[in-house]
């Protein structure tokens, strides 16, 4: 299986503007640029986009996981926060973090937490980002 997403530039790295659309059309010329990246101006940035993508895989990965549990979740809701730090050698996505609530009829907290620990290592995301990524999973009654 192969998606794409694309992304358009024009102008330079401060005052010009850029589209991001995926193939299937979720995003469709989604403005993106420096005042949105670093600067919290409107529109998108390829770090908001990383957090939405994990924290997807992630949550889909974890509803696997707790199947084969034994466990069907009402409500999983993950959030996944991406660090964009400057270093000597330019900026780089350093960790992400990854926030999970999650409502389970009956669920066994220690069953639970094994279940997002595989999924947190075992979601395609993770294994392409391939850098610090921390849990924090909570069981809600």
């Amino acid at each position: 299986m192969k998606k794409s997403g694309t992304a358009v530039w024009s102008g330079n790295l401060k005052e010009g503007m850029g589209s991001i659309s995926t193939e299937s059309g979720a995003l469709d010329n989604v403005q993106y640029g420096f005042n949105a990246r670093f600067e919290q101006g409107p529109g998108s940035n390829p770090e908001e986009l990383i957090g939405a993508a994990h924290a997807a895989c992630f949550t889909m990965a974890l509803s696997g996981q707790l199947g084969e549990a034994g466990m069907t979740a009402q409500r999983l809701m993950t959030t996944a926060t991406v660090t964009l730090d400057k270093g000597a050698d330019g900026y780089a996505i350093t960790e992400v973090h990854l926030n999970l609530v999650a409502t389970i009829a009956g669920a066994n907290q220690a069953a639970f937490e094994a279940a997002a620990l595989r999924a947190k290592l075992g979601c395609p995301v993770s294994k392409l980002l391939n850098t610090h990524i921390t849990l924090d999973a909570r069981l809600e009654n």
